[in-house]
């Protein structure tokens, strides 16, 4: 009787091995190869490679504000409209400037007339002083008298230099030609010296502005090309490094890095970017591990297990367990388990598994 109950046991473990999921792959493995893509991982070109993340900065931007205070009469720009150099954009009431205008061409006037005495009266004390008719004494109060009044012209001419100049400030043009992108004030409002009423910014040059760590910032140089990435754009584009900060004082440890963007005809003031440097080493560096990447798509996880495929040299998927650093965009840093000329499998037209069939596109 125990006989023929372990007999039957180990038929129906056999049975039920038949049915099993490998045995389910083996008979798989028998149709037909499923067609992949296959892709090398990306090896910086210069050995290992720094991301920073920052934002799009005009390099052209003005703030405009009056050094007049008064009430705005007109205001000729909206938030978004392009304006050129020497538009006029913002008029103030004048009244007060017109009224000390009017004060300083009667200054002018007065000094003038003082003037004109004084230099006849020099030139006559000249002619008498040659006659021997008027005493050296009085000659050189005559011309003491005379430089008095020139000196007065003079002074009252720059009161009038300085009327003209804050005139100019009650009618403000735009200094570049840009977009207007902010506007702090309207009409009616009242203007203060040095308060901002409109800011322009000028889309046909870009910067980044990225701060970069303390390990990076050494072996990044002036004139460095570099990639920059807009995520929300999908779009790569090549800029170069202008300016370089070094300090990192106000900037939370980090050091600020300016990049010069090219061809930035779509691209907007504000847009977020990743920069991608290309490290070389520095003096103090011997060696730099290169940096290799894959896209995130060809990963395969499990758990707390990260993967991807291969193909092997009989055309059969791989599974290659991998070690993962950091994630720049799309691109995920391989830390171990790839080899940097090895293919990888980015995509399938069915289901993979170890030991599947493949023909690769």
């Amino acid at each position: 009787m125990k006989r023929y109950i372990y007999s039957t046991l180990i038929l129906g473990a056999v049975a039920l091995q038949s049915c099993s999921p490998d045995k389910e792959k083996n008979v798989q493995s028998n149709d037909q190869p499923i067609s992949v893509t296959v892709n090398k991982s990306s090896v910086a070109a210069n050995g290992s490679s720094a991301t920073a993340s920052g934002k799009l900065v005009a390099k052209n931007s003005v703030n405009i504000s009056t050094r007049m205070m008064g009430y705005i009469t007109a205001m000729k720009a909206e938030v978004g409209q392009n304006v050129t150099a020497g538009q006029l954009l913002v008029s103030i009431n004048a009244t007060d400037i017109q009224a000390k205008g009017g004060q300083a061409n009667a200054q002018i006037s007065q000094a003038q007339a003082n003037y004109n005495i004084a230099k006849k009266d020099y030139e006559r004390f000249q002619n008498l002083y040659k006659s021997q008719s008027a005493s050296q004494k009085e000659l050189d109060d005559m011309r003491a008298r005379y430089e008095m009044a020139q000196a007065g012209l003079q002074a009252a001419q720059q009161m009038k230099n300085e009327v003209n100049a804050q005139y100019r400030y009650t009618n403000i043009t735009a200094p570049i030609s840009g977009t207007v992108t902010a506007k702090f004030a309207e009409q009616g409002d009242m203007a203060n010296p040095g308060m901002p009423l409109l800011t322009i910014e000028s889309q046909s040059s870009l910067q980044a502005q990225v701060l970069v760590s303390e390990q990076n910032i050494t072996m990044i140089s002036s004139g460095m090309p570099v990639e920059v990435n807009l995520k929300s754009l999908n779009k790569t584009v090549s800029g170069t490094v202008s300016e370089i900060s070094r300090s990192a004082t106000n900037t939370g440890g980090q050091y600020m890095v300016k990049i010069n963007i090219h061809h930035a005809a779509d691209l907007l003031p504000g847009m977020f970017v990743n920069v991608r440097f290309p490290l070389k080493p520095s003096g103090k560096i011997n060696h730099l591990k290169e940096s290799m990447t894959i896209p995130k798509t060809a990963l395969v996880e499990n758990g707390q297990l990260t993967g991807v495929y291969v193909v092997s040299s009989q055309n059969t998927a791989v599974l290659r367990w991998l070690k993962t650093g950091k994630i720049t965009g799309d691109q995920v840093e391989i830390l171990s388990g790839l080899h940097s000329d090895e293919k990888y499998i980015v995509s399938s037209k069915g289901k993979l598994y170890n030991g599947a069939k493949v023909q690769v596109k």
